[in-house]
């Protein structure tokens, strides 16, 4: 009987342990313990996006989700605007255009979880769209063409916003830039999970930790209780100056993204 109770007074032991560290694990700073599903993303989805996103909700509760649409055009100044455009401004020094010279209006719809969530299985991103920047235009992670980490030379068509256009003439974001976020704590978008994106710095001005999916969890300026949120890598790619926004799997489940 002795052995018996020894065994279930450690069994007791182990799950307290195992419950004070996932408490630990998804606490703010305050202490109180958020579930990573618990967080809804609607108000500052709808408060934060330009006027030149479209937004709808369906669903309601745990299950809703939200539905932003584009033209995916950027909102700022790029040579991939054409000379004469009012938005037109030169390639940094060194730079050029890439094969595709020119972008064109795109029909971008991204549908993704109100209260995103961990996912079970992290999901790998993939080339292409994998989120949406406040003002409409499409999020790429750090690959190209043939599944290869960008090189050197493909990081000469960048404009000063780190995007350039796809072969479809789809402008899109790699890295940070001039008019996403340079150095800081601002929200850059949202990616495809729902989890939201932020500069390379969190909001007490520092260069966060971040776990292997390029996130953590803790207080933003938008969700002052804490939610789990990407940030901008803080290395230095290739020494050219940008940054990268995304790079390998989500933390939560993705939704969708057409073109």
């Amino acid at each position: 009987m002795k052995n018996i109770k020894s065994v279930i007074i450690a069994i007791s032991l182990v799950l307290a342990s195992m419950t004070i560290y996932a408490c630990k694990k998804n606490s703010n700073s305050s202490g109180t313990i958020i579930s990573t599903g618990a967080v809804s993303v609607t108000s500052v989805v709808q408060l934060r996006f330009s006027s030149a996103v479209s937004i709808s909700t369906s669903g309601s509760g745990n299950t809703s989700s939200i539905t932003l649409k584009s033209n995916g055009l950027p909102d700022h100044k790029t040579p991939y605007w054409g000379t004469g455009n009012a938005l037109y401004e030169p390639f940094p020094s060194g730079h050029a255009p890439n094969a595709n010279t020119s972008m064109i209006a795109q029909n971008l719809s991204m549908t993704i979880p109100s209260n995103p969530d961990e996912a079970s299985s992290k999901e790998a991103t993939s080339l292409g769209e994998i989120g949406m920047a406040l003002n409409g235009v499409a999020i790429y992670n750090d690959r190209e063409g043939g599944n290869i980490p960008l090189e050197a030379m493909t990081l000469t068509t960048f404009d000063n916003a780190g995007a350039h256009p796809a072969p479809s003439r789809e402008y899109h974001y790699h890295t940070t830039g001039k008019y996403t976020s340079v150095d800081d704590a601002k929200l850059i978008g949202f990616l495809r999970d729902g989890y939201p994106i932020y500069g390379r710095k969190d909001t007490t001005g520092v260069y966060p930790t971040l776990d292997g999916y390029g996130g953590h969890f803790g207080p933003t300026q938008d969700f002052p209780n804490g939610i789990y949120h990407y940030h901008a890598s803080n290395v230095n790619y290739l020494n050219s100056g940008f940054y990268i926004l995304k790079a390998g799997s989500y933390y939560g489940n993705k939704g969708t993204f057409t073109n």
